[in-house]
């Protein structure tokens, strides 16, 4: 996959891509990441690519011009324009956009970006509802998000159940030790028996999800097992299943310091 971000502030990305999986991804070929200089473009001596806006307001307007001519300067590729009005950035969205050959980000600045742009572009995406100084962190953002989806970027397992898989928060992890001033490990974790892992897992997803993403929660009840387990959570029910795995965790727990 290759990336190209066009913006005005190129030094501000070094940093990101030459830290952890972004730079491993990078160095092992999985992804190429072009970095374009929209003020390469401009079209007068004083290399401007901003001007007040067409009859009368606040702040700068980024030309059409130089974002275009960038653009054209480039091999052809999907082109998102960085924008608080576009579609805001979701796992489903992520997972498409990676599936990309070739994305280009432009990076809008200033006050807002000339409209005539959206013509040259084949969407807007935002990464939130709120407003920052420029596009640059929502392109790395973007662009973190699809080289993560990657072949072979991060083991397939990290990838399998994750936050917003099926609408879902994911379930909470523990490291050793197992008691960290009075906050202990669930003894379910210790009891061997991973297909009841992996529904107290699920029950803890549904849990946290109705708990936090009520928006999420109600897409989520579409199969038998989601029914019960939350039918459990009403009632505050701890299942057979449950039982059996906690106490046959506990014989470990027991002793641990």
């Amino acid at each position: 996959m290759k990336i190209t971000i066009l913006t005005l502030f190129p030094e501000m990305f070094p940093s990101f891509l030459n830290t952890s999986i972004i730079k491993k991804a990078i160095l092992q070929g999985k992804v190429s990441v072009e970095l374009v200089n929209i003020r390469d473009f401009a079209q007068n001596k004083w290399n401007r690519v901003d001007t007040p806006p067409v009859g009368g307001g606040a702040g700068m307007i980024m030309q059409v011009e130089p974002i275009v001519l960038a653009l054209e300067s480039i091999d052809v590729g999907h082109k998102v324009l960085l924008s608080p009005r576009g579609e805001t950035l979701s796992v489903t969205k992520t997972h498409k956009l990676a599936r990309k050959d070739h994305l280009i980000l432009i990076c809008g600045h200033y006050e807002g970006v000339d409209d005539r742009v959206t013509h040259y572009i084949d969407e807007e995406i935002s990464i939130g509802d709120y407003i920052l100084t420029g596009g640059e962190l929502g392109a790395m953002v973007v662009s973190d998000a699809v080289i993560r989806l990657q072949d072979d970027v991060i083991n397939k397992d990290s990838l399998d159940i994750e936050t917003f898989d099926g609408h879902m928060l994911e379930y909470p992890q523990y490291t050793e030790p197992y008691d960290f001033r009075g906050y202990t490990v669930p003894a379910i974790l210790y009891s061997g028996n991973h297909a009841a892992i992996r529904r107290y897992r699920l029950k803890e997803s549904l849990r946290i999800t109705k708990e936090r993403r009520p928006d999420l929660f109600i897409k989520i009840l579409t199969d038998a097992d989601t029914i019960a387990l939350n039918k459990e959570l009403e009632s505050g029910t701890v299942g057979a299943w449950e039982k059996e795995a906690i106490k046959k965790g506990e014989r470990f727990t027991k002793d641990k310091k």
